[in-house]
């Protein structure tokens, strides 16, 4: 195993600390609504993923292929992180609420959803292998991840497994995960000819070509992403030739972008997302505080501060210099209006600074604070006019009504959007009728 890690042509990635720092810019994204997805297919947009590549922690595990780009607005969506309003991803009440809590906690969360409810047929993401959308060709996708995520589990914690090793192994076990349904389903599956290149001739669909690519695309894709596993890996192309003997393939140098990974290995998360530890050792402390506090209401970086850090003080501040953000009563008003919460400040600046607030920021977050819970949106109403202070009070007295409704001064009712139905039906019951469209 060391042999393939060791190899110069070989990239080792550590993905474990770039996941966590990429949950945090992909959810700060979703809460500034920079994310672009299709309504119909919440597969994200080109330029959404382009603009992610090139924040994310590390960058993408190629320079002219998306994989995690591609993979985390859909683990987001997967885990109700967040959701399309129109084609722009915004976050949940459980994202937002994800902003300050334990990343390790948030993304086995995540995996445990993308098994079982993962938004995409990872397969289609090898688009070399075509006839895919055919009725009941593929068998259950949530089945094949299943599979896929059961022999991971499996895998020694700490120790290099190579993909040749972890196929055949998953053969072995029986845990292949089976792509065609039938015999009958396999002639429809193809590369580049629906006639010559079908992958159902005998000796063209070995389990490594199409099982075997199902396989990669799970652990590069999304384990690797969510920083489940460390990934050795080359450029894919050369790198499998167990499909050189297909008919239509001379002209290809991979059968998906996925062939470069050559090796995987479970780490401390993934170890505790996969349930091989109970609990997930402890971030290392920093050597140093990397934010000083001033009294002023500035947040000065001492060092360089990960993005997803800066762009969560960018959402509670305004920023006067490339290491200078300074906290003030409107740029506090302007993030609680736009629906952030005072507490994923609190948690970046308590994690990054080894001493309390000032007394002076401590004041101003706590009258902030007051003054957002002063007012309650409580959704839209129906202003209903009665003719006479006895018919309103009579309706907004009435044991059918008064849970639907409320006395506004003495001849107006006001009736919540949600209430409105049923008052309506209440009021007819009750001698009295509101005609549709009235606007009172």
């Amino acid at each position: 195993m060391s042999t393939i890690v060791d190899d110069p042509a070989i990239t080792v990635r550590l993905t474990e600390p770039e996941a966590i720092s990429n949950l945090r810019i992909v959810l700060e994204l979703c809460a500034s609504g920079t994310l672009r997805c299709s309504e119909k297919t919440r597969r994200p947009s080109a330029a959404s993923v382009a603009s992610l590549a090139f924040l994310l922690a590390v960058g993408d595990f190629y320079p002219r292929e998306t994989i995690e780009a591609y993979a985390w607005p859909l683990l987001v969506q997967a885990g109700n992180l967040a959701e399309l309003a129109g084609t722009r991803l915004q976050l949940t009440t459980r994202g937002r609420a994800a902003l300050s809590a334990s990343p390790p906690t948030t993304i086995r969360a995540l995996w445990r959803r993308w098994v079982a409810h993962g938004v995409i047929d990872e397969l289609s993401r090898v688009e070399t292998i075509k006839g895919q959308r055919s009725a009941n060709v593929l068998t259950s996708v949530k089945t094949r991840r299943q599979s896929v995520a059961e022999a991971l589990g499996e895998c020694p914690a700490g120790q290099w497994v190579s993909i040749d090793e972890l196929l055949a192994q998953m053969e072995t076990d029986g845990l292949n995960p089976t792509v065609a349904r039938n015999e009958s389903s396999l002639w429809r599956l193809y590369i580049s000819d629906s006639h010559y290149g079908s992958l159902g001739y005998a000796g063209y669909h070995n389990a490594t070509l199409i099982e075997g690519r199902y396989t990669l695309a799970v652990l590069f894709e999304y384990a690797a992403t969510l920083g489940l596993i460390d990934v050795a890996y080359t450029d894919p192309a050369g790198a499998r030739d167990d499909f050189r003997q297909n008919w239509g393939t001379e002209d290809l140098d991979s059968l998906s972008r996925y062939d470069g990974l050559r090796a995987i290995r479970v780490n401390a998360l993934g170890a505790f997302v996969l349930g091989l530890a109970e609990h997930m050792p402890p971030e290392a402390a920093a050597s140093a505080q990397s934010i000083k506090v001033l009294p002023n209401h500035d947040v000065v970086a001492l060092g360089e501060l990960p993005l997803g850090d800066q762009m969560t003080l960018s959402a509670f501040a305004d920023q006067s210099s490339d290491r200078v953000w300074q906290l003030t009563a409107g740029s506090l008003l302007a993030a609680i209006a736009n629906g952030r919460r005072i507490d994923e400040l609190l948690h970046v600046l308590d994690r990054s600074s080894d001493q309390a607030l000032p007394s002076t920021v401590r004041t101003l977050i706590s009258d902030m604070t007051t003054r957002a819970a002063a007012l309650t949106d409580r959704g839209m109403v129906r202003l209903v006019e009665c003719a006479d202070a006895s018919t309103a009070k009579l309706i907004a007295g009435d044991r059918r009504t008064r849970r639907l409704c409320e006395l506004i001064g003495e001849r107006h009712l006001a009736i919540g959007a949600e209430h409105e139905a049923a008052f309506r039906t209440a009021l007819t019951r009750l001698g009295h009728v509101l005609p549709p469209g009235s606007t009172g």
